[in-house]
């Protein structure tokens, strides 16, 4: 009872506080937190791999043997990486064209940014019980949501007259297309990794030529 009465006061203040026109939040400041977040992400997945610990008189074979067995964990954070860095990408590609913080988009980005930190959260599960295909449909299940909020966050910016009056309707098709992409990728590798889980978690790269030909088609 205490509990919900707190959640529903918490939730007024938040609505009334983005409703205030002088509550307003600085782009600028939207970006820097963001960029905050998605290096916390990253670094919390290089903390989770467990480095060996070596005795002063180990000798080099032992040693080289000993670090093989973080292969498995650094191609996992090599992945995790790489799905960040798109998403960061992405992420400013997107916000280099909104002019203005409007207050739903604050809120979704807030959104969008807690799903990223579940991205950190399940690459240490994904590093820990990788075996499970529950895991890597969980994971994949996290980046589709990612890579739909940032479609959401583009369509209100665009109903919200947010974006940036230069942009032309050519453009915002581009971008929309591009934003739309990785959530579309990923939904394809959850379907892949019922065939073969091992082609599925590198699946994620097609992301690249995929943006690379929506680009030179729009």
């Amino acid at each position: 009872m205490i509990k919900t009465a707190m959640f529903i006061i918490i939730r007024k203040f938040i609505k009334r506080s983005l409703e205030s026109s002088k509550s307003h939040i600085k782009t600028e400041h939207v970006i820097s937190f963001s960029d905050a977040i998605f290096a916390f992400s990253i670094t919390i997945v290089l903390l989770s791999i467990e480095v060996p610990h070596f005795t002063n008189n180990i000798t080099e074979s032992h040693f080289l043997n000993e670090l093989s067995k973080l292969v498995p964990s650094f191609e996992t954070y090599a992945i995790s990486f790489g799905i960040i860095a798109i998403f960061w990408i992405a992420y400013h590609r997107l916000f280099n064209r909104i002019s203005g913080s409007h207050p739903i988009l604050v809120a979704l980005n807030l959104i969008f940014l807690f799903f990223i930190t579940l991205i950190s959260l399940f690459t240490v599960l994904n590093i820990n019980y990788g075996y499970l295909h529950i895991v890597f449909i969980i994971f994949n299940i996290i980046l589709v949501l990612t890579g739909s909020m940032l479609t959401i966050i583009w369509l209100v910016a665009v109903k919200t007259g947010s974006v940036e009056r230069d942009v032309s309707p050519s453009l915002r098709k581009l971008i929309l297309l591009q934003s739309i992409t990785p959530s579309l990728v990923f939904l394809a590798a959850i379907g892949i990794s019922f065939i073969n889980i091992d082609v599925a978690q590198y699946f994620w790269l097609a992301i690249i030529p995929c943006r690379i030909i929506i680009s030179k088609r729009t």
